[in-house]
């Protein structure tokens, strides 16, 4: 399929938003949504070109204590497919505040997870112009993905898609 899927969770918060600005940065033709909650390997199969996105509540997110959540239902299922010769990219909310030492985890541990399985990640993000102290996100001074912080920079939130969109697109061919 030639459309991008972007792949996102949870519903009606921060991400499903930040997703719905990411799709009309690219333009809403080329984008279908797709909500982990309810996706499988087969929905990953369907497309070569992928955007995740997710948030960063705490390292309590993806413990087996709370395997009920979208991605801790979908998490396992990222493992399942081949992501070579796709192209991927991610965007992760975070609290730099509140999660100074964990700011975008989650997007590091996706990252990892897709790297397993082949693949190439899009739109590194270099680390300068954030506050933060730790993450599992940086790789080599720059971010597997794209940071938000909705709780304390939603200000900032529309000129990063913008930027992260413009990023990726050479590689997403938008």
């Amino acid at each position: 399929m030639n459309k991008i899927a972007i792949f996102y969770g949870p519903l009606k918060g921060a991400v499903n938003r930040v997703a719905d600005k990411v799709k009309e940065a690219i333009g809403e033709d080329k984008v279908v949504m797709v909500p982990v909650k309810d996706a499988t390997v087969a929905d990953l199969e369907k497309y070569d070109k992928i955007i995740f996105g997710l948030s960063t509540v705490g390292k309590d997110t993806w413990d087996a204590s709370y395997t009920n959540v979208d991605w801790g239902k979908f998490l396992p299922e990222i493992g399942k497919t081949n992501y070579e010769g796709k192209t991927i990219a991610i965007f992760g909310l975070g609290d730099h505040v509140t999660y100074a030492h964990g700011f975008v985890d989650h997007i590091g541990l996706l990252a990892r997870a897709l790297k397993k399985n082949g693949a190439v990640l899009a739109g590194q993000v270099p680390t300068e112009n954030y506050e933060f102290d730790e993450s599992e996100a940086v790789l080599d001074d720059k971010f597997m993905g794209l940071p938000v912080d909705e709780d304390f920079e939603p200000e900032l939130t529309d000129e990063r898609v913008k930027n992260w969109v413009e990023m990726i697109r050479p590689d997403f061919g938008f």
